[in-house]
């Protein structure tokens, strides 16, 4: 954001800048700058690095950065730039700088080049847009103190200020004053390739692309970093071989050596041996009469009462089924009389029933 500060708000400023440095002073930290010059990247060529906010209320000044750029010999010099912005005077007087050096002047995008630091980028005689870098412009904006009287003075102070950013636009990329102002009313943001094509940048760097791989040449010994795991100290000695799929196996069961013989024939009597004709004897057997039954006494009947509505039966409701399975072997599942029981049954009688019984 461009920080503008006229009038009161500079004096407000100026304090809250001294209690910073009584507070880093007591604490025994000494200022950070926001900005690295150095003469190592090569003989020819020196290296600035604009990596934080431009100037600042608690930060290096201007006056501060032009003092160390005197001290840049080498015949190029590049600055690389990664700075969201600051403030506008600090940022003019640093742009202002760069352009009266005697040097060659590349200025570097690194990562972003917004507000104030995208002004700073048009003093370098080259402008080069790093892979995936932005560059933003906007209008100024600022801080105020005072009365209705003060924010007008304020207001046309701005727009002096946003009119003298467009003209710095302008004079590097072409196009008027008010262009440059509709664009930065509206906060416009540049990719390398928009702020080549609209004269903000000289060349957008492309990425390394990606070397191919080579195959290795199988005479060729292979590094160590190349060579596959032997997984035999863990105990693998590889995928194992496929199991044969074995056949289904079929289980025969024999229910009559399960339930012997007398019961299963008599659980085929009972089923088949109703609906069907008794099997005739063999010549030469002796035929045993079948021992006369008495008749079973079957209970009454009920008849159904035409006039209660519980005894008519409901055409819509289906008689539930009859279970042919059930009936045919509920008579061998009764239980029939223990005969060793029975020839008991006299020992077993207690003390208290056979007194009863004399007494009787």
């Amino acid at each position: 954001m461009n920080i503008v500060m006229p009038g009161k708000a500079a004096a407000f400023a100026a304090t809250q800048r001294e209690k910073a440095d009584k507070l880093r002073a007591q604490h025994g930290i000494a200022p950070q700058p926001w900005y690295r010059i150095t003469n190592a990247a090569s003989q020819d060529e020196a290296e600035v690095m604009l990596y934080d906010e431009v100037g600042g209320w608690y930060g290096a000044t201007a006056d501060q950065f032009i003092a160390d750029l005197r001290g840049v010999t080498a015949p190029n010099l590049r600055v690389r730039v990664n700075s969201p912005g600051g403030s506008v005077f600090e940022g003019i007087a640093i742009a202002n700088a760069l352009r009266s050096h005697p040097a060659n002047v590349t200025i570097q995008v690194d990562g972003i080049a917004a507000s104030i630091a995208s002004v700073i980028a048009m003093a370098g005689d080259r402008i080069e847009m790093a892979p995936n870098t932005m560059l933003m412009i906007h209008d100024a904006s600022g801080v105020c103190l005072g009365n209705a009287s003060d924010m007008e003075e304020m207001a046309e102070l701005l727009d002096l200020i946003s009119d003298n950013i467009a003209d710095a636009y302008a004079a590097r990329a072409g196009g008027t004053r008010d262009e440059w102002r509709a664009r930065m009313r509206a906060e416009t943001w540049y990719l390398p390739e928009d702020a080549v094509e609209n004269g903000l940048a000289d060349e957008a760097i492309s990425a390394p692309k990606a070397a191919e791989p080579v195959e290795p040449d199988e005479d060729e010994e292979q590094p160590d970093m190349a060579r596959a795991f032997d997984l035999a100290a863990y105990g693998y000695t590889g995928p194992k071989p496929e199991q044969p799929t074995e056949e289904p196996v079929t289980l025969t069961f024999n229910i009559g050596a399960a339930v012997g013989e007398q019961l299963l024939a008599a659980l085929r009597a009972e089923v088949n041996g109703r609906t069907s004709e008794p099997e005739p004897a063999a010549i030469g057997e002796p035929v045993e009469p079948e021992p006369a039954t008495e008749p079973e006494l079957s209970e009454p009947v009920a008849t159904a009462d035409p006039a209660d509505p519980a005894d008519v039966e409901d055409p819509t409701v289906e008689p539930e089924p009859v279970d042919e399975w059930a009936a045919a072997v509920a008579s061998l599942i009764r239980p029939s009389p223990d005969p060793w029981a029975a020839s008991v049954a006299h020992l077993t009688t207690t003390a208290s029933s056979s007194a009863a019984t004399e007494a009787a």
